[in-house]
């Protein structure tokens, strides 16, 4: 029983060290494998990729990063585009979110720095770019679909607030 217990406790330990240990280095040689244009501007990297701007903001103290992308300006979607984005936030960009910022629509995706692994980084540049080139058309930054009602249905009726009974 010992040695299993062992065994496992060793297992883990490569298990956790190879899944952790991403820094603020080994991000900017990722992307930059990855991108057509990198510029580095303090714990922000900027990077074309495919055409589309994309940024990677990170803070390491606080163990977070994110990748991001501009869309397009508030003022410029009507209100069935943003409650298409919301439906799409639960269905179609799974790790890529729609949100809004300083009014610009962003693909964001966000995790803690230090548990990322290559892999995940490759796959989330990817995904916030897809998420950035599909909005207004498939909302979505791959090809998986969770299962539900992913068409917004137009009402006539003011919503209704949730309420905890």
């Amino acid at each position: 029983m010992y040695r299993i217990t062992l065994a496992l406790l060793f297992l883990f330990s490569i298990f956790e060290a190879s899944a952790q240990g991403m820094n603020s280095e080994k991000l900017l040689d990722i992307i930059q494998a990855e991108a057509d244009t990198v510029s580095v501007q303090g714990n922000s990297i900027r990077f074309l990729f495919n055409d589309a701007m994309l940024i990677c903001v990170y803070d390491e103290g606080a163990n977070r990063m994110r990748i991001i992308s501009p869309i397009v300006e508030r003022e410029k979607l009507g209100e069935e585009e943003l409650l298409n984005a919301l439906v799409a936030n639960f269905h179609s960009v799974l790790d890529v979110k729609y949100a809004l910022s300083d009014e610009i629509i962003w693909s964001v995706y966000t995790h803690p720095l230090k548990e990322l692994s290559e892999a995940q980084v490759i796959d989330a540049i990817q995904q916030v770019y897809a998420a950035a080139i599909t909005f207004g058309k498939s909302y979505s930054s791959t090809n998986l679909v969770f299962p539900g009602n992913t068409e917004k249905k137009e009402s006539q009726k003011a919503p209704k607030i949730l309420k905890k009974t």
